[in-house]
């Protein structure tokens, strides 16, 4: 099996194990990308969603940017939005099938590296290791909306936001590229760049 067929199995996991009691009030899965210790060589993904209840006891807010926030701004997120229910990637402690994979694919490109490396050479390796990791975070979104996996788990469509809290500029970008554009509209309505902004392939 390879990582990224790992992670497709895993994330339909994901979708499969959230509550059946709270499916009709969620309205956004949620896509957190992060690493081990802001490690690019340990980098996971953690899958969650966010539910019309949890929106509905945050206070009323007075201007459309505060309501925005409340609904699709990862600080305001639950634990359910922000944590997740299952993290999957190269995390030992809770997908260490994937570690290992995803280990074994960067040794065979290349791209792992130990801690003696030099710093330059670390970076390089260790971009190009993010950028593959995001990449396959979009795909995986996709992937969910293109196999009807979201609307046979969930019931019907709903939008798959990816952010990373370390690298907040790429939240509307990766999130526009994964999604059909009829699911993001409202998402879309605060992007600071809007239809300027270069797409994601």
């Amino acid at each position: 099996m390879t990582f990224r067929q790992h992670m497709r199995e895993a994330t339909a996991r994901a979708l499969a194990d959230f509550p059946q009691e709270l499916i009709p009030q969620i309205y956004v899965v949620t896509f957190r990308i992060d690493s081990v210790d802001q490690d690019p060589r340990l980098p996971y993904l953690a899958i969650g969603y966010n539910t019309e209840l949890e929106v509905a006891r945050m206070p009323a807010e007075s201007s459309p940017s505060e309501a925005w926030d409340v609904r699709w701004n990862y600080a305001y997120f639950p634990p359910s939005g922000l944590e997740g229910i299952r993290i999957v990637g190269h995390h030992h402690e809770h997908d260490p099938a994937g570690a290992e994979l995803h280990r074994r694919e960067a040794e065979a490109q290349g791209l792992w590296y130990e801690d003696g490396l030099p710093e330059r050479e670390q970076d390089e390796r260790g971009e190009e290791l993010d950028a593959q990791f995001r990449e396959l975070c979009v795909d995986l979104a996709r992937q969910l909306h293109s196999d009807g996996r979201i609307v046979g788990t969930l019931g019907r469509p709903l939008p798959v936001v990816l952010y990373d809290m370390f690298n907040p500029d790429e939240m509307f970008a990766m999130t526009e590229a994964a999604n059909p554009a009829e699911l993001i509209t409202e998402f879309l309505s605060e992007d600071p760049e809007g239809p300027s902004r270069p797409a994601l392939q």
